[in-house]
Parts: C-alpha cells; structure tokens; sequence
C-alpha cells in the first residue's frame, strides 16, 4: 500500500506539473472573446455591408430573455449538474473520461457546458485538435471563466454562440431563421430542436436528416423529463410533435462578407473601438454601424498594396501603412494596415498603431507652417543653407551630400527638402511655439526631443494624413473618425458630424499649400498626376552607427520611407518599412514606394470628385519678385524677362512695396492657382536628409537619407536662376541655366543628376552614446553624424 501511495503521489505530482505547464501557456480569454459572434452590422457610405461582427449575423439575447425552458433545455442536455461546478469542470466526468480514453485510444467526452464555452471561444472543435494538451487547457480556462463571470453569465455566452448550422449562430437567430419568431414565442419541442442542434449541426439539420433530427430532439426532451424539468405528460405531448411543426421552408443565408471583411479589416477594427468609446458594444447590442469608408477606395486601396499590377515592393516582408481622410470633416475614407494578411483579423494596423520617425514630412508642420504662423514669413524669405551646430553640442547639422548650398529661398529649401534651412526655421520660430503649432494639428512633441524633431518624429500614417488635410482646408484640424451613424435595435439613431478647430491662419495653409504643389512637379515626379491639383511632401529615415555595426547590410539603406499629399478632396500619407527594421532596410530602387502607392490611390480617387485648385484668400499677396538674392524682395518691373523672377507670396500687411501695383503681372487679387509653372524650382534635385535612429531620447540628428526620382529631370531651367548655385561634379544633361552664375555663395549640387535618381547616404549616429546638455531649456543629443557619398 506504501508503494502503491508513493506511486500513486508521484503520478499526480506529475499530472500537476503537466497541467501547470500546459495552463501557463493557456490562451488568453476575455469578456469580449465570449460575447464575439457578429452582432452587429458595418456598412459603408452607400449602405453597403462590410462586415458582421465575428463574420456571421447574429441576434445576440441577454438572459433575461431566454425563456426558462429553454434554459433548462440547454443545460439539461448538455451539462445537467451546469449549477453544482463550482470550477466549472465536472472532476468525476474527467475520470470517466479518461478511463474510456485510455481503454478505447480516444479522446472524448468529459466537457462541461463552461469547457464547451471555451472550445467554442479560442480552441478549434476538429477532432484531430482534441489532445490532451489542449484538454488540460480547456479546464484551466473554464476554471478562470467560473471565477470571473457567474452561471447565468456563461449560460448567456454560450446559447449566443453556438452553432446551428446553414449559418445560423445563437438561440435567438436560429429561432427567427427556423420558425421565423422570438425564443420567447417558441414551443417546448421547438425548444428542444434549437438545443440539441450544436452537438452534430449538419447531422441534425431537420431540413436534410429529418429523421436524426427528431431522435436528437426527443433525446432533449428526455433528458428535460430526467432532469425534472417537464413533466411526463408535457414529454409525451412534445415527442409526438411532427418535426416540421412551425418549421419554416429552407432558405440560402449568404455570408459574402468576407472578402469585404478582409480588405477592410484594420478600418472595421478602429471603427470597433471607437464604436465602444460612444459608449455602445457592438458584441451585443444588435447595432446597425454606418463607417465613413468608402468602400471602393479602400478595396482599390487594398489591391494597390497586395498585386504586382500597380506597384512594385522590395520584397513580400516589406509594410505599409497608409490613411486616407476627408479635409472637409475628417471621416477616414480609406485605410491600409499591411500587406499579405488575408488569414488575420484584427492584427497589427500599421496605419494606426506603428509610430515611426516621417522625416521630412515633418517639415510644414514644426518648421515652415510656424514661420509662416508666428513669423509671418514669406515664400521668397532668404534662409542659410551653411554650417550649423546644434546649440548646446558637437553636433554637425549636414545633408546627404554633406555640402551646403548657401543662401536660397524657403520655397526652394522646403521643396528640395534641404535640413538646414528647416532646423534653423524651427531656432528662429522657437521650439516651445512650433511644438504648439504641431499639437494643434493632433501630433506632440515629446518633452525629451529637441530641434531634431524639426526633420523627423514619431507619427503614425493617420496623423499625418490628419495634419496635412488642415492644409488642404485652409486652416482646421477635424479629428478623424469612422462612425457617422449608430441605429440600435430599438429603432434609435445617433449620428456623428465631427466638428474642425481653426489652428492656423488662412494664409499659413495656402502658402504651405503652393509651397508644395512644386514638389510632385519637381522633386518627387513619381508621385505627380497630371492633371490634378495637388501638394505633396517626400520623407526617408536612415540607420544609425550602432545599427549598421550590428547589421552591415543596413549600410546605404533607408529605414523609413514616406510620403503625405493632398487635394481639396482627399488627404494621404504613407509610410513604407518594415516590422524588424534593424533586420532589413529600404535600397535606393525602393525608396519611392510610398510615393507611387499616393499615385496610383490618388489617381482613381481624382474621378470621384471635382477637380479644383485653392482660391487664394485675400491675407495673402502675390507679387513677380527679382532673382537678385537680396534678403529685401524687389518688385519685378514689366520688363522683366522670365528667368530674372519668380512668383512669390506673402502674408497681407508684411509684402514689399509694389511700384507697378496695376500691372498685369502682379496679382493681389483673389485669383486662383497664384502658384504653378513660375514657381522658384532648380535643376538641382537634392535628398531628403532626415533622422538617424540614436541611441539617445533627446536629439536624434537627422542626415544622409535618400529620394529617389523617376527617372526624369527638369530640362527647362530658363525661369530657374538661383543664387549661388553652380552644377558642378556632375553628369547633367539639361544644362540650360541662363542666370545660375550670379552671386556664388557656395551652393554647389554634385553627383549625378541624370535621370532625377537622388542616392543618399547613410545618416550616423553614435559619438557620445546618448549623453545628452540642455542650454537654455532645449535638449539636445549628444550624437556625432558622418556620412558617404551613394550618387
């Protein structure tokens, strides 16, 4: 007897140490997972269903509505001791179980009604799935559901989730498809029928086995009679029941959602939560979900990112997040949260949840849009292309080419993205300001960044998208939405008009606006569509030291890729990258990704509406200014030749004196399109040189990054003057630079220039490891950046 107990002991420290370690790698179980089924509708914007929650339509019932009866029918059938289990699993019926495991070689039996919940909830119900590994976390789980919910609570899951079968899920919808009433309205062996169905759904199906189906309806009925539930006479009455009694004729339920449910799958997840935060639970409360998708441009969308057709990607592993949203009321139209993720619902949305650094695409929101806010700066404002050290440091601010290009105007700063000129805007506007002008268009700057972050902060697709379309807009920020419209089963409706908040001058918007229609027209020509008016902005990120000496092959790759544009109509971003960027980064051919994604989205989006351009509003003046380099704007005179001014603007109240006020060639009139083909452009084509991945929490210095052109090149340079700037340590073709002589202040682009390909290079970080000064309230990194030439 000594042996047998030591024996006896041993196997059960065994079995625990086995269930122990199967129940700490148990799935995780939530309210939300049990109550799942799809209880709620989505549709689009023209009414169009999208999705069923949990891809079938369900009426979800609380308890207090199921009838008693019915009730005692669930549980009299499967699981008659449901209310005396105190942990949810049956102990004895485990080891009748296992005995008949052990003496047949199979796997069955033993579950209780809780164990079921959890099979139907997070394990699959194939056989083959049914070992004893999962058996053993199966009892774990229905311990933690039994401590967390009480009886009627899991009563209540588990008649709202079964299957019965031609799909049809829950009590409440299989009594409206097979009688064509409420549960409430139902008869006892009508009852009975319902609850016998999820043991064998196809088996019992009493429109094709009739005869089966009857046996397991009577089978309830006894069980209900055994259980004293009924009595014998209410037995007898329901078993001489003709199974078609009540029984409505068959009918095809289509679940064609799923394709929909695919392609707009991180869309459906947002509206979700934000349908929770309205205060609502779209698992259970039978809603009627009207989202602001447009659901032929999120499947357009969805095509472009995951076909070859459109445009091509580095590789399968390369990501994208992209967000598309209204400038006029900020409903999100259309949003991409991946590639290839046809089998995941509900995963990793990298239009939303992904920050990553968006470059120059920062540039019009902490450094331009302040300049043009606070210090009502014009688009002809002379800025420095020269040295710069950030202040409190060592550290060398340069471009890719590590040259700098002297003296130029914003305009010509901002659109060939140059970063001294951006950094020493966002000094002369003062980070506590621009950080304010950022937050109101829904992006903060942390506490710990310094100046960097002028050229490169962590921003998800949809922020960017957000605050680009305040520009659109002439000046208001709409926090994005999903839901327009709610309508709950009792017939309320509750509609959602988000409402914008002014955060920038008119003038800001439109000079930012025309500031950047050069850049598809120019810089980034793959991303230009002609015929449409629009701005847009180019950002790349690059590797630091550290992570290029863990990785060499990073070296000469880009981490991040953007790219944010816009209509009156549509605002966009998109990023480009990849989930383990230390693994693998972006080359030269790929940089341009994101770019061709916003064209080939924005060119089906142009048919869907009016095509306009901005009206310039009359804050702004716009005057036909001399080349002369000159810090003061000089009027141009009538005769002027076309390469000797450009078309510049400036905020009312602060333009330069106009001697030929009334001539034709200067507009102060509220015209429209004050910005196209005379706007200041160069043949020069430089890089976006943005922010290096540091160690450190405060100034990750931004340098080397890399744009990638399409293959073409500015050939008519005569309206191009540009001070101080030759072409020279280059093989450039279109070389038609009358005027580009004039005063050379150093500005010089070198490499190659033909064909409009922009190789970067690597920007570094390292040095002092992350240390960081403060003067004067501002932090600054400590990082040391190098850089080498890829042209």
């Amino acid at each position: 007897m000594k042996w047998l107990g030591a024996i006896l002991g041993i196997l059960i420290g065994i079995f625990l140490v086995i269930f122990i370690y199967y129940a700490l790698r148990a799935p995780v179980v939530s309210q939300e997972n049990l109550q799942s089924g799809g209880s709620s509708t989505i549709v689009d914007t023209t009414g169009k269903t999208i999705a069923s929650l949990g891809d079938n339509k369900r009426n979800y019932v609380t308890i207090d509505k199921v009838p008693q009866q019915m009730q005692d029918a669930v549980v009299s059938i499967e699981d008659k001791n449901f209310y005396n289990e105190p942990l949810g699993i049956d102990p004895v019926r485990i080891v009748k179980s296992a005995y008949t495991n052990l003496t047949r070689g199979t796997l069955q039996g033993g579950s209780t009604l809780t164990q079921q919940l959890i099979k139907l909830t997070v394990f699959s119900t194939d056989t083959k799935d049914q070992t004893f590994k999962r058996k053993m976390q199966e009892a774990w789980l229905a311990m933690k559901v039994s401590q967390k919910f009480s009886k009627q609570q899991i009563l209540e899951f588990y008649i709202n989730k079964v299957y019965l079968n031609n799909g049809i899920y829950g009590a409440e919808t299989g009594a409206k498809y097979y009688y064509g009433t409420t549960l409430k309205h139902l008869s006892l062996p009508q009852m009975a029928l319902l609850a016998g169905l999820p043991n064998a759904p196809s088996n019992y199906d009493p429109y094709t086995h009739p005869e089966a189906a009857k046996d397991r309806r009577d089978s309830v009925i006894y069980a209900m009679y055994n259980n004293n539930k009924i009595t014998k006479s209410e037995a007898t009455e329901a078993i001489n029941t003709p199974i078609t009694d009540g029984l409505k004729p068959y009918r095809k339920v289509s679940n064609s959602n799923d394709e929909r449910r695919t392609i707009a799958d991180p869309y459906i997840k947002e509206a979700i939560t934000e349908v929770k935060k309205k205060g609502f639970d779209p698992y259970r409360d039978n809603l009627k979900i009207t989202v602001n998708m447009d659901y032929d441009a999120q499947k357009k969308l969805y095509n472009i990112v995951n076909s070859s057709s459109y445009v091509q990607f580095q590789d399968s592993k390369m990501q994208v997040g992209a967000s598309i949203v209204d400038p006029n009321n900020g409903k999100v139209v259309a949003m991409i949260g991946g590639r290839n993720l046809e089998n995941i619902q509900f995963g990793l949305n990298r239009a939303v949840q992904t920050t990553r650094s968006n470059g120059s695409t920062m540039k019009p929101i902490l450094d331009y849009g302040p300049a043009f806010e606070y210090l009502n700066w014009s688009t002809y404002h002379q800025v420095e292309d020269t040295e710069y050290t950030y202040p409190g440091t060592d550290i060398v601010l340069k471009d890719w080419d590590e040259k700098y290009e002297g003296q130029m105007s914003l305009r010509e700063a901002l659109v060939n993205s140059r970063n001294v000129p951006a950094i020493k805007t966002l000094s002369a506007v003062g980070f506590s300001k621009a950080k304010k002008f950022a937050s109101g268009l829904g992006i903060k700057i942390g506490s710990d960044q310094g100046l960097s972050a002028g050229i490169g902060s962590d921003v998800s697709s949809l922020q960017n998208a957000s605050a680009y379309a305040a520009f659109a807009n002439g000046g208001k920020y709409y926090k994005p939405s999903y839901v327009s419209k709610i309508e709950t089963a009792d017939g309320i409706t509750h509609s959602y008009h988000p409402k914008g908040k002014r955060v920038m001058k008119d003038s800001t918007a439109y000079m930012i606006t025309d500031v950047l229609k050069g850049v598809p027209k120019t810089y980034a020509e793959y991303a230009n569509i002609p015929g449409l008016y629009q701005a847009g902005k180019t950002g790349t990120t690059n590797y630091g030291d550290n992570a290029i000496a863990s990785n060499s092959a990073l070296s000469g790759k880009a981490k991040d890729a953007w790219y944010a544009g816009y209509t009156k109509n549509y605002a966009m971003s998109v990023w480009t990258g990849y989930d383990s960027p230390n693994s693998e980064g972006i080359t030269d051919a790929y940089q341009n990704v994101a770019g061709k994604v916003y064209k080939a989205e924005m060119a089906y989006l142009k048919s869907k509406q009016t095509n306009s351009d901005w009206k310039k509003p009359s804050s702004v003046v716009s005057l036909m200014i001399k080349n002369s380099g000159s810090a003061t704007p000089i009027v141009a005179s009538p005769s002027s030749s076309s390469s000797s001014y450009t078309k510049e603007l400036f905020v009312k109240g602060h333009a330069p004196n106009n001697p030929y006020k009334g001539e034709s060639y200067s507009s102060s009139s509220n015209s429209t399109s004050e910005s196209s083909s005379n706007d200041v452009t160069t043949n020069r084509r430089t890089t976006d040189n943005e922010e290096s991945d540091s160690d450190t929490t405060t100034n990750n210095t931004e340098n080397g990054n890399t744009e990638t052109g399409d293959g073409s090149t500015n050939s008519d340079n005569e309206s191009n003057s540009n001070t101080g700037s030759t072409n020279n340590g280059g093989n450039n073709n279109n070389n038609n630079n009358t005027g580009n002589t004039g005063n050379n202040n150093g500005g010089t682009t070198g490499g190659n220039n033909n064909g409009g390909t922009d190789t970067g290079n690597t920007g570094n970080t390292g040095g002092n490891g992350g240390n960081s000064s403060t003067q004067g309230g501002s932090s600054q990194g400590s990082t040391t950046q190098s850089s080498s030439l890829n042209n």
